[in-house]
């Protein structure tokens, strides 16, 4: 497939994203731009949602994942269900009734504005981070498809991507990124699904002989029980997934600023636990075509890659592939990936408006327009920079770090949040940023110690650990009284 091919269909998903940015941000003023307005239709919010948690990096790594854990994924998709039930009927319902435009507002009413502040920096460093490491993985695979044989340099190609996800997210905000999402959903599924289709039609299997085939392969192992050093181990990965649902989705502006768009918490909670259940169905369909894929690797003789992300990519631009499939899969990796940034973008900027500068509590309507389209020249400058320190210095383990780094940011937010809504006494609230700061310090500690006098490797529990340690601090914090 030629890079002009791949070009036209990237060119062809930005002007869909640009015709609903100006078909929704018609009329919007900067209460819909940071709150969507409160009118979204739960449906849509659920559509949303199905796709909203699905990056580049998703995309491309989830299919190669069966060839060394199987399904072992599919476990902690049963925990998001579980983690999708506990934000809907415990978070949500308090954000409603507190009527927050960004939910880390709730630290500044329970504590104050030093755990305001510390829980929206914690909030600001991960997601800029996350989000631009993701994007930059996506830039890197589009700089070898389509900027390099066309002779673009790498820098271009980060400066024109940030620049059209900034245009089409500046007007609409809120709005704009419901609705792409939505379309970003669609084209996620029905991309996966063709592959799908066309995959399983180049292996010549008919649907009961491909559920047949795929049911005997080795590749497709769902449930481990056997051995609970294991990350795959079950109870491990379900635990995790209840809890890390409820950190990065609950707990993150990016993901809750579509849920708190919609009319009432009612309406919020449907769309939630509506897209949390599909969300178990979708991320199947992704592993069914890891399996796929790799049974097409044996069958045509092809050399599995060594990093199994490659996998997606190695198998839709195989000679012989149908060039449908090859567009496919660009289509999916564009949606996830253009999507993900734009809607990081848009909670960054609400998140650093609302919760750093205060600004809707102390400017007026034309001002606070002013401020958010500032914020949001700033925050997509930010990205891009971040992307290319990546690319300047990257290697995988600088990547892994940054992934890492999910568990320390989240885990303090995590402790505040949990501290809040279990225990009814106040803290002082100018200490909780060292309380915050150290929970990571000595979580950082305790896993090098455990690797090394046990050869324990800490996973999914370090979030734990920093919420856990989080709120001892805050033990310690107590102000006497009630």
């Amino acid at each position: 497939m030629t890079p002009w091919i791949v070009l036209l269909t990237i060119v062809g998903y930005f002007l869909l994203l640009f015709l609903i940015s100006w078909a929704v941000s018609r009329r919007s003023d900067s209460n819909a731009a940071l709150t969507g307005g409160r009118e979204a239709p739960w449906f849509i919010v659920a559509i949303a949602m199905i796709g909203a948690p699905i990056s580049g990096v998703t995309f491309v790594s989830v299919p190669g994942m069966v060839v060394a854990k199987g399904y072992s994924y599919l476990q902690m998709a049963l925990g998001f269900i579980i983690g999708y039930f506990a934000i809907a009927y415990v978070l949500i319902p308090l954000f409603y009734k507190r009527n927050l435009v960004s939910i880390y507002g709730y630290l500044e009413q329970r504590f104050g504005a030093g755990t305001h502040k510390t829980g929206a920096w914690f909030f600001f460093v991960s997601k800029m981070l996350g989000a631009a490491v993701r994007f930059y993985v996506v830039c890197v695979t589009l700089q070898l498809l389509v900027f390099a044989p066309l002779g673009i340099p790498f820098i271009i190609n980060v400066i024109a991507t940030i620049a059209l996800i900034f245009l089409y997210t500046l007007q609409g905000g809120v709005k704009t990124v419901i609705w792409t999402d939505t379309l970003k959903s669609f084209c996620l599924i029905t991309s996966v699904v063709l592959c799908i289709v066309f995959i399983a039609g180049g292996l010549g299997y008919d649907l009961a002989g491909m559920c047949k085939a795929i049911a005997a392969d080795d590749t497709s192992r769902m449930f481990f029980f056997d051995n609970p050093k294991e990350g795959t181990y079950f109870w491990k990965q379900f635990i995790a997934g209840i809890f890390m649902v409820i950190a990065t989705t609950g707990l993150d502006q990016d993901l809750m600023q579509r849920t708190l768009a919609s009319k009432n918490a009612a309406e919020s909670k449907k769309g939630l636990i509506v897209s949390g259940i599909t969300q178990f169905f979708v991320i199947a369909l992704f592993l069914i075509l890891g399996t796929l894929l790799a049974m097409h690797v044996k069958a045509n003789g092809m050399t599995m890659p060594e990093k199994t992300d490659e996998l997606f990519g190695a198998v839709a631009f195989s000679n012989g592939m149908p060039v449908i499939v090859g567009v496919l899969f660009i289509l999916g990796l564009v949606a996830a990936a253009y999507s993900a940034a734009g809607s990081a973008l848009t909670s960054l900027t609400t998140s650093f408006t609302v919760d750093i500068l205060n600004a809707d509590k102390r400017q007026d309507e034309k001002a606070l327009t002013r401020t958010r389209k500032l914020v949001h020249v700033c925050m997509a400058a930010g990205m891009g920079v971040v992307i290319l320190i990546f690319y300047a210095i990257s290697n995988s383990d600088a990547i892994s770090a940054v992934y890492t780094l999910a568990s320390y940011t989240y885990g303090p937010i995590l402790g505040l949040f949990a501290y809040g809504m279990m225990c009814r006494t106040q803290v002082r609230d100018g200490l909780v940023p060292v309380v915050c700061v150290a929970a990571p310090v000595i979580s950082f500690f305790v896993q090098m110690w455990l690797e090394h006098s046990f050869g324990y490797t800490l996973g999914f529990e370090l979030l734990l650990l920093n919420a856990a340690l989080t709120m001892a601090g805050l033990l310690l914090l107590q102000k006497r009284g009630k």
